[in-house]
């Protein structure tokens, strides 16, 4: 199942050339062709979900385990000093291609100046019990 035009979609179907680093019956990992770093790998569901809550759970959990085996692959090759796994739902996320992927990002002390990742931590709120009950209530 693919969407009409998701770029993602076309590079699973091999319309579009891409550099792949792991593939299984789920899910292709290849390059990113705009990469945060050197070895940025992007995993792509090979079903077409625009984010992760058209996943199904089976697939949503294995995802996590292709990222964890490229993480290592990753640390192995390159000797980084760390890994971002990233994965925005919605374009308030920073989303910009809506087919669901998981980036894979090796990180080095000091790389800090061009990758920029991250939130700056704000101010613990009072009521922390009553946003767990809020969000408790949706479970």
């Amino acid at each position: 199942m693919s969407a009409d035009n998701c770029i993602f979609c076309k590079i699973l179907a091999d319309e579009i050339p891409s550099a792949v680093v792991y593939e299984d019956d789920l899910f292709r990992a290849i390059l990113d062709v705009n990469p945060a770093a050197r070895g940025h790998v992007i995993i792509l569901p090979k079903k077409h979900a625009a984010n992760l809550f058209e996943l199904p759970d089976e697939e949503t959990s294995k995802i996590l385990i292709v990222a964890r085996k490229i993480a290592g692959a990753l640390m192995e090759t390159y000797h980084c000093d760390g890994v971002n796994i990233l994965q925005n739902n919605g374009e308030a996320s920073g989303q910009t291609v809506f087919h669901l992927h998981v980036h894979v990002i090796p990180r080095f002390e000091g790389d800090t100046d061009h990758i920029n990742i991250g939130w700056k931590p704000g101010e613990t709120p009072e009521n922390l019990q009553a946003i767990a009950e809020e969000i408790k209530a949706n479970l």
